[in-house]
């Protein structure tokens, strides 16, 4: 590894013609190389070469350092706000049934309604604060704040508050899709950027978490009622006890958050932000806790030069949000990247309510016309269903980091082979192939879902990767909240969804064949 020093002093002029001294190519660890210096790499390059220069630096850095126990703390601890994102979600939908039997609201999916909303604003919250205020704050905060409200919505005594602490709790989950992949994605080493799409699997295994709490719960009739007319708050505590014993669980995920590492701000982040000597010291006490080498100085850093400012003129303003929003559109390039990137969030945040969310509906009414009605095989089902959705991610982690497919088309063929198994369970006719079907759609289905949630942090810039990934999701709930009022005003219990399903993914698979940027083999930036 190469040692930028003192030498490039001039930079200002000369920077394309110095940029071998730092642009080598480090093995990636798995029998890859990464291509330093590749057009992705240098996404600064034209707009701020001395960004671009610093930030080759940094990454060089990252790999001299490589993996470490902290990465690991980090992948598990990141890896409790992927879950509680999807707990939140997942907890609605299972609870709203059985609430609205209590309270028997005017309309139905009120909390599916409340659960995007939160989630929405909670994404654009905490993801574009993150880029103007840091990532620190967001990631310490966040989890803490769903939990308690989490709680909280077990205890509501009526549907309007609880559809306020659900907006509540899921505002508080909303980021950290963004957030948990960003601060990880930062400090990686390039060899190891595929664990982004693994880190995925923790979304499935919250689904599981909920099947668990909530098959023996609904399979008990002292816990849950049937009938409007009979039900009171003392023979339906079922709900309730399912969203007390998740807020608790992620309770106590928060507080390991905030004991097992104390987080510090990301170098990219403190690189943008202009603060050399934070990135400097940062990286340098990794190496030393961790017995690394590190040659990043200083000096070094500060040899290059002073970067452009990426920012408004205030920066708690409408103008540097402004100016993080401009910065996704700084090169044509990177513009119909990003462009692409929100429609494919968009187009996924309809396919994916129509089938998880109303899972249940429709796992009750194929089980009802194979011979397996009842809650015991709905939530035998939707566990089994759960379970298998846990391993699309580990097989796109490495389907994304084989050469011949990388991340783009590894997101397309999970969209396409969704795509045929969605047609495919519309001919269910027996209670093997409805249980086999399901099992197969949410195994593929988080092949590309998990690929997308990796590729969308790794082909933004740092400056406004929180901006944009925010962006991206709230994209994302928008088309949740658009899926409530199909739910409400449609038949989630027949086929329909599902061919919408179905023609969703063909349109992702075109999108993800169209994205400009392939992540394989190239550093973040």
């Amino acid at each position: 590894m190469e040692k930028t020093t003192g030498n490039n002093t001039g930079v200002k002029d000369g920077l394309a013609g110095d940029r071998e001294q730092y642009a080598t190519t480090p093995k990636n660890g798995v029998g890859t190389e990464v291509e330093v210096g590749s057009t992705q790499d240098q996404m600064y390059a034209m707009v701020d070469p001395i960004l671009d220069a610093k930030m080759q630096l940094v990454n060089n850095t990252l790999d001299e350092i490589g993996w470490t126990n902290m990465h690991l703390k980090l992948f598990f601890l990141n890896g409790f706000g992927y879950a509680a994102d999807s707990l939140i979600l997942a907890l609605q939908a299972v609870t709203a049934g059985q609430a609205a039997l209590e309270f028997q609201p005017s309309f139905a999916y009120g909390l599916n309604v409340a659960v995007y909303t939160g989630m929405l604003t909670g994404v654009l919250f905490w993801g574009m604060g993150a880029d103007i205020i840091g990532r620190r704050f967001a990631f310490n905060c966040s989890l803490l704040s769903s939990s308690i409200f989490a709680i909280v919505a077990g205890a509501a005594p009526s549907w309007v508050s609880l559809a306020t602490f659900v907006a509540l709790a899921a505002f508080g989950a909303g980021g950290n899709l963004v957030l948990d992949t960003a601060i990880f994605l930062e400090y990686l080493p390039s060899s190891k950027q595929w664990l982004l799409t693994l880190m995925a699997t923790w979304w499935g295994l919250a689904y599981v978490i909920v099947a668990t709490f909530c098959w023996p719960i609904y399979s008990s009739s002292s816990l849950t009622c049937s009938e409007a007319a009979t039900c009171t708050k003392a023979n339906n505590m079922g709900w309730r006890y399912v969203w007390y014993g998740n807020g608790a669980l992620v309770f106590l995920c928060s507080i390991l958050r905030l004991t097992v590492i104390r987080l510090h701000e990301t170098p990219k982040y403190l690189l943008v932000k202009g603060d050399d000597a934070k990135v400097v010291k940062g990286l340098q006490d990794i190496a030393r806790k961790y017995n690394r080498p590190c040659s990043l100085t200083l000096e070094s850093l500060e040899s290059l030069g002073a970067i452009s400012s990426t920012y408004g003129q205030s920066r708690y303003s409408f103008g540097e949000l402004a100016a993080h929003v401009r910065g996704l559109f700084m090169t044509r390039k990177l513009a119909i990247s990003t462009g692409l990137l929100w429609l494919s969030w968009t187009l996924i945040g309809l396919a994916y309510p129509l089938f998880y969310v109303f899972l249940p509906d429709y796992l009750a009414s194929r089980g009802a016309s194979t011979g397996q009605s009842g809650a015991y095989y709905t939530w035998r089902n939707y566990m089994l269903s759960s379970v298998t959705g846990i391993f699309g991610p580990i097989v796109a982690g490495y389907m994304c980091n084989l050469k011949v497919l990388g991340r783009k088309y590894t997101m397309v063929i999970g969209a396409l082979i969704t795509m045929a198994f969605f047609f495919a369970y519309t001919a269910v006719r027996t209670p093997e192939q409805n249980v086999a079907f399901s099992c197969i759609i949410a195994f593929t289905l988080n092949i590309y879902y998990g690929t997308l949630y990796a590729y969308t942090p790794e082909v933004l810039p740092s400056a406004h990767r929180a901006t944009g990934n925010g962006i991206a999701v709230a994209c994302n709930r928008v088309m949740g909240l658009i899926s409530s009022f199909v739910a409400a005003y449609g038949n989630t219990a027949s086929s329909v969804p599902i061919f919408v399903c179905a023609a969703l993914y063909i349109a992702m698979a075109i999108a993800a064949v169209l994205f400009p940027y392939e992540p394989y083999g190239r550093r973040a930036m």
